[in-house]
């Protein structure tokens, strides 16, 4: 078993001197960004092992060409160093030649190839034996945790010969695939049923009595006053509190009490809804945190929205018992069959919500304004044939959620093994 530091490592020309963005006048700023061109990476936009190219921010190519640092080529490794400590990545993007990274990111190049493999190294950066050594250093000396890159030079990085790094990276490399595939999955998955809800409750091209396409074919419209414009005839328009009953968390008021070091139940921030359905969380309160709160417990198969932030007025479904902060609000259709036709209302406004949102330090919505939402209520045939075919594809992409969390877990269960070679591959 071979053990470098990282600056031995440039010296013996294994890789390349690490390198992070531009700092200063020569960042881009929020002027800068563009709908296409350039991805520029923060540390947040690495999420889960991957770069998230659909929230990133981009530049133009002429503007990246001005920028002298943290321009990252394919296969290199990317390591989070600031604020967001020890996020992994690989750069695959092959759209263009390069993408650009903030001062918050690091890449790592591999020269020798014949020595280091560049997944192993990702996975080396990701084992709890490097985590725990890297955030150590981050957090000592600072208010906020940071390693710049004259520190990094010191990280210490630990291989074995190339051949049993190829091995450990393949069986790794196997599970990240699959969870690769099931997210795939369940984007089609989700586009299905979303394309779905379009066209029979946008368009209104639901199936007639006929089996033919309703508005389409002739079907009767009926002028809504509420909403400003038809509607098929015989639906409705309510209130969310006509058709759900709703519900808020809490904060534990004081300060001086931990009520989260070994809680147990299960608790939510709107930071977390980014997502279609949540199985699971890091977050736990305890039980005398619930009490001095104003949190209460909600049931499972639930949909909540953020009230507050970046996230605001984004929904997910959450299929376990759980309770949140005040800045989540919990939505429960009274009629199961509305369920997912209540989700996929709420994410039809959600233009309109943000536009709600109002506050002055950040954006926000109130349960009073979800509850005063006006939606339309389909007639009972149309939403039941709905929810039968919809539920079929939602189960799909929660059970391969489960297989994914249930592979994570075995990854990361064999990743320190394969490393410190108590597990070996034949």
């Amino acid at each position: 078993m071979n053990r470098n530091s990282v600056k031995e490592l440039v010296d013996k020309r294994i890789i390349e001197a690490p390198m992070d963005g531009n700092h200063g006048e020569i960042h881009p700023t929020s002027a800068d960004f563009v709908d296409r061109g350039i991805p520029f990476i923060m540390a947040s936009d690495i999420e889960f092992g991957k770069i998230n190219y659909h929230k990133c921010k981009y530049i133009t190519k002429e503007h990246s060409k001005k920028l002298r640092k943290g321009i990252s080529l394919i296969n290199d490794v990317l390591l989070t160093h600031k604020a967001t400590i020890g996020r992994t990545s690989i750069n695959y993007y092959t759209r263009e030649d390069y993408i650009l990274l903030t001062p918050q990111v690091t890449y790592y190049r591999i020269l020798d190839k014949h020595t280091l493999d560049y997944r192993y190294l990702r996975y080396y950066f990701d084992s709890p034996y490097f985590q725990t050594i890297l955030k150590t250093w981050a957090e000592a000396g600072s208010t906020r945790a940071y390693i710049g890159i004259t520190k990094q030079l010191d990280l210490p990085i630990i291989y074995p010969e190339i051949s049993i790094q190829q091995k450990i990276s393949f069986v790794l490399s196997i599970l990240d695939d699959k969870i690769d595939l099931n997210n795939q999955i369940n984007d089609n998955l989700e586009r299905m049923a979303k394309t779905l809800y379009d066209y029979w409750f946008v368009q209104f091209d639901f199936p007639d009595e006929n089996g033919k396409p309703y508005k389409s074919s002739g079907g009767k419209m009926i002028w809504n006053e509420i909403l400003k414009r038809e509607i098929p005839e015989g639906w409705e328009v309510k209130k969310i509190r006509e058709i759900c009953s709703t519900g808020s968390g809490g904060t534990p008021k004081s300060t001086e009490v931990n009520y989260y070091e070994n809680g147990k139940i299960p608790w939510l921030n709107s930071g977390e809804l980014n997502k279609t359905f949540i199985i699971s969380t890091t977050n736990f309160i305890t039980e005398l945190g619930m009490k001095n709160s104003s949190a209460k417990l909600f049931p499972s198969n639930i949909i909540l929205m953020a009230m507050y932030g970046a996230t605001a007025g984004k929904t997910s479904i959450v299929s376990f018992e759980t309770t949140t902060n005040q800045a989540v609000c919990a939505i429960i259709p009274n009629d199961h069959l509305l369920f997912h036709y209540i989700k996929f209302s709420l994410d039809n406004m959600y233009r309109y919500l943000v536009n709600l949102s109002t506050g002055s330090a950040r954006d926000n919505l109130s349960q009073d304004k979800i509850r005063d939402l006006n939606t339309i209520i389909p007639a009972e045939r149309t939403i039941r044939d709905f929810s039968n075919t919809v539920i079929i594809l939602f189960n799909k992409i929660k059970n391969n959620h489960i297989q994914n969390q249930q592979l994570s877990s075995l990854r990361d269960w064999l990743l320190p093994m394969l490393m410190n070679g108590q597990v070996k591959v034949e």
